[in-house]
């Protein structure tokens, strides 16, 4: 079975395959830039049946201690519109090796960066689904699945909305013994590839590990004494390489 570990808490979604649909959303992380408003999501099917996708979407809120609450996607005031990331379409159908796309289109408020959790499920259609099939072609798609157990596995990725003035502020707090990066914009940053390997054998290394810093948050490390830290500090188009050594 595919596992996916993502930051934030997106993550794998197993609902029960041997045989079947197999699908790839690619990268699990998605920005979406202060002068834009749509986004092209693609999906892959590798498995051996023809994958029916539902797209659910909520958005991410986090309190004052950094932890997340999922909510549904509001409406905006006196509008049938929604007040934040929606697909279209939401539902795919997406052949054996082959592919589709969604666009992930945000409307409403953007004076401050916004998080949403993107969930791309396979589902065995049914009536209430709304995909474009007819029951003969359901009840046949059923039937060729029912023949063994299979594993439908659907993905949670992350999508950034940057606000419409995004701004990087990045500042170093660099002490013995301790290394710490505060984000002082408007919009995530992100620490990634970060290796902490020891100077004398380049084999002794811990996990690589991606961080999302987001706007007046900080992520700091502990230096160790003979040891180095490498990552690359990504400010959206931008990338630096930074060294750190214990």
């Amino acid at each position: 079975m595919k596992r996916l570990w993502v930051l934030l808490g997106a993550g794998l979604l197993p609902l029960l395959a041997e045989a079947g649909p197999a699908i790839n959303v690619g990268v699990v992380y998605d920005y979406l830039d202060g002068d834009k408003s749509t986004y092209l999501k693609r999906v892959f099917n590798g498995g051996d049946s023809t994958a029916f996708v539902k797209i659910n979407i909520h958005e991410i809120i986090y309190d004052a201690d950094g932890r997340p609450t999922e909510l549904p996607v509001k409406s905006l005031a006196d509008s049938s519109a929604r007040d934040g990331l929606m697909a279209s379409p939401a539902r795919l159908i997406v052949p054996v090796n082959g592919m589709q796309g969604t666009r992930l289109l945000f409307m409403g408020e953007r004076e401050r960066e916004r998080y949403f959790r993107v969930r791309f499920v396979p589902v065995v259609p049914e009536k209430e689904d709304e995909f474009a099939v007819s029951v003969e072609e359901r009840d046949a798609y059923q039937q060729t699945l029912a023949a063994g157990v299979n594993v439908l596995a659907g993905y949670g990725t992350i999508f950034f909305v940057r606000p419409k003035d995004a701004r990087f502020n990045t500042q170093i707090d660099e002490r013995p013994g301790q290394y710490a990066l505060r984000n002082d914009g408007n919009t995530v940053v992100v620490v990634d590839d970060l290796k902490d390997c020891a100077v004398s054998d380049e084999n002794d290394c811990q996990p690589v590990t991606k961080t999302h810093v987001l706007p007046g948050r900080t992520f700091r490390f502990e230096k160790q004494a003979g040891r180095q830290y490498r990552f690359k500090l990504v400010e959206g188009a931008a990338q630096k390489n930074v060294e750190v050594k214990g």
